[in-house]
């Protein structure tokens, strides 16, 4: 058997790859010169690569009957800390979400056409930097979505090196508006504001029955009160607030929604944000290959995340319905806090594992746990 020996991978040329990448500023619906820079960059590497009509960076390479989608994410969420190497770390805004993991796609990619028995792999490998993945549109992620059908998908999010992704919650907004006429404080009519607090003590007690006899956060209804906000007109009161769901895979966003309008006869009620979640099964090919590769090239024992938040696997993993995951360099606790830094170390030692990743399943090795 073949296993991947990355000896072609210099860690200068990753490193200025995303030390270049994170020092452009790319906040969401602001990712063109990064997109530029990408396709550039790709392209001097092997990949045949162009700018899409939805913004996206994608980069090819390889003829194969195996197509592999590596859809990372460009956009990034403001502030940060300033773009600096410290002692082993890359510190900016994007290191961990999500340009440390797209730039371990571009360079596992790049490194592995280079080897002499990549077209023996009979894989294709397209690597998608996507716009708009960190505000609610998905934009480049819902174009992509409908203009590939590949076989497998890992999708560009911090894991840690010796983990891997399977699954990510669901996700719905639900704006409330109540409206009411005026009415002097002292008499018995409710407040559209009262009304509004009644819906929430509603949806907190239907959560608490979901929720009833089961362990674990994933599996969980979680709920929010984003925002409340009262206002008072001339002959009438109004009360607006969003209630944010994070949802377990068996509960559709759909399914929730209809609940909700039970709940709260009366309500204008407005939902958005529909994500339905995803779990990849554990004991299947793509996810057995990773774990292979992690014990083989970290030698380290794999981890299985579940992750309560959402990410472009929620967007195209209903579409495509072939196996899934996310993979990426990164402490995603760090995700969009004034701390976020990435180890360059193990930014390297995730192009290694990727690569190895993708030479096992190229094999149909590996196995699970």
């Amino acid at each position: 058997m073949t296993h991947s020996n990355l000896q072609d991978v210099t860690e200068a040329e990753a490193i200025s790859l995303l030390h270049t990448m994170v020092s452009i500023r790319s906040e969401s619906r602001h990712e063109g010169e990064i997109a530029e820079f990408l396709v550039e960059r790709m392209a001097a590497l092997g990949l045949d690569s162009h700018i899409d009509r939805a913004g996206n960076a994608v980069g090819t390479v390889g003829s194969g009957s195996k197509h592999v989608v590596l859809l990372g994410h460009m956009d990034t969420v403001p502030g940060g800390p300033p773009v600096e190497i410290r002692d082993g770390l890359l510190f900016g805004r994007g290191a961990v979400d999500a340009k440390g993991p797209l730039a371990t796609f571009v360079m596992a990619v790049s490194e592995l056409a280079r080897r002499p028995d990549f077209d023996a792999m009979d894989l294709r490998l397209t690597v998608v930097g996507a716009v708009e993945e960190e505000v609610s549109s998905s934009k480049g992620a819902r174009h992509i979505a409908e203009q590939l059908c590949p076989d497998v998908c890992v999708i560009g999010e911090p894991s840690g090196a010796q983990a891997v992704t399977l699954g990510y919650k669901g996700r719905l907004l639900m704006r409330v508006v109540r409206r009411c006429p005026t009415s002097h404080s002292a008499g018995p009519e409710p407040t559209a504001s009262a009304l509004v607090v009644r819906d929430w003590n509603r949806v907190e007690a239907f959560a608490a029955e979901h929720n009833q006899g089961v362990d674990g956060i994933f599996g969980r209804l979680q709920i929010e009160l984003q925002s409340i906000r009262s206002e008072r007109l001339a002959d009438e009161e109004l009360c607006r607030a969003t209630f944010g769901f994070r949802l377990p895979p068996a509960l559709e966003p759909k399914q929730l929604e209809d609940c909700l309008r039970d709940l709260m006869p009366g309500a204008e009620l407005e939902a958005s944000g529909h994500e339905v979640p995803w779990v990849e099964e554990r004991r299947q090919p793509w996810p057995a290959s990773f774990c292979a590769a992690i014990r083989r090239v970290a030698r380290a024992r794999p981890t299985l995340k579940y992750k309560t938040g959402t990410s472009d696997m929620n967007v195209v993993a209903p579409t495509w319905r072939c196996p899934i995951l996310a993979y990426g360099p990164g402490d995603s606790s760090l995700d969009h806090t004034p701390r976020e830094h990435l180890s360059l170390e193990e930014y390297v030692l995730a192009i290694r594992v990727l690569a190895e990743a993708l030479v096992q399943w190229s094999q149909g090795a590996g196995s699970a746990g």
